[in-house]
């Protein structure tokens, strides 16, 4: 049974997040004892050819062209959908990032198949049936589900999946696919691109420092960009922080944002909603700063410190930087 992955780029690399779906996709092509390749959309860089490889994808496809410097799912996944077609592939998988989600449920369209959204492990039940695990309700859940195939559509939850080099890793064949999606119809265009801030996806980055209603106001975040400037990390915030209007949505930690999965997570002034512990529970060590001690972030945390963010903030800036300089 062939596995098809859809892979992420970020610059020359390839995201954390689809890194995580190739460590997927590869046990589903090892339970089958099918070949894994993958898709990407843009030229890969050496590198990260030789890291898929390493992951164990025997062949890349790249699209590469006109037109594809602009986010265009519907394009994006008639392009996937002609890959299902040419390898007659089984199993399609992505990450379950935004991009992810919404390329995979345009090739379910195409061919009136549902996506299941959020998986974590997959087996072989018999020859033809596949069996998922998959989360719910923010992680809190394990669901399992058993799937007929073929064609199974799925995407692999961001904080489920360690990424794991194969045990033997292959030359990464890439075959370079040319395409004009400038000049090929679609419903759906970008009307406007914006650059993230601080250059690091909320989903990949190896440290977040969040914020809360605590913070006080659109124009108080500055000492936690610092912070996360310092550290190679960057900036998340909880519900109430949006639903302010102080940061966009696209930097909400939480059930209904992103789930982070960070060596550090430092929460500045955030109380800790359920939604919001739920999207922030696969973090590896939490430090919470707060001037409730009973706050619910603060007994989640391994580090709680009791005291004002914005008297605490420069002081541990000061101490970074210090550190950092080797003074």
């Amino acid at each position: 049974m062939g596995v098809l992955c859809f892979v992420e780029l970020d610059g020359d690399d390839v995201v954390e997040a689809s890194l995580r779906a190739v460590t997927f996709a590869r046990s589903l092509a090892e339970c089958f004892d099918g070949p894994l390749v993958a898709m990407c959309v843009g030229e890969v860089a050496g590198p990260s050819v030789a890291t898929l490889g390493a992951f164990g994808v025997s062949r890349l496809y790249q699209l590469t062209g006109e037109g594809l410097g602009v986010y265009s799912p519907a394009l994006w996944s008639r392009a996937l959908n002609e890959r299902v077609g040419e390898l007659g592939a089984e199993c399609v998988v992505a990450a379950g990032t935004d991009r992810g989600h919404e390329v995979l449920a345009h090739v379910g369209a195409t061919r009136a198949r549902l996506v299941v959204a959020n998986c974590v492990a997959g087996r072989a039940v018999t020859a033809t049936t596949l069996g998922l695990t998959r989360q719910r309700w923010g992680g809190t859940l394990l669901e399992d589900v058993e799937l007929e195939l073929p064609l199974a559509l799925l995407s692999v939850a961001t904080d489920g999946v360690v990424a794991n080099a194969a045990a033997n890793a292959l030359e990464c064949d890439v075959v370079d696919l040319k395409v004009n999606l400038a000049a090929q119809p679609s419903d759906v265009r970008v009307a406007e691109w914006r650059e993230r801030a601080g250059g690091i996806a909320l989903a990949d980055a190896r440290v977040v420092v969040g914020g809360g209603r605590g913070v006080g106001g659109e124009e108080k975040f500055g000492p936690l960009e610092a912070l996360a400037a310092l550290l190679g990390g960057t900036v998340g915030v909880s519900r109430a922080v949006t639903s302010a209007g102080w940061r966009p949505h696209a930097q909400q930690v939480g059930q209904t944002g992103t789930r982070i999965t960070p060596d550090l997570y430092l929460a500045c002034g955030i109380s800790g909603a359920t939604q919001h512990l739920a999207g922030c529970r696969s973090a590896k060590h939490v430090v919470a700063i707060n001037v409730d001690a009973d706050a619910p972030m603060m007994l989640r945390a391994d580090y709680a410190v009791v005291a004002d963010m914005h008297t605490f903030l420069p002081d541990l800036i000061e101490a970074v930087r210090s550190r950092t300089s080797g003074k």
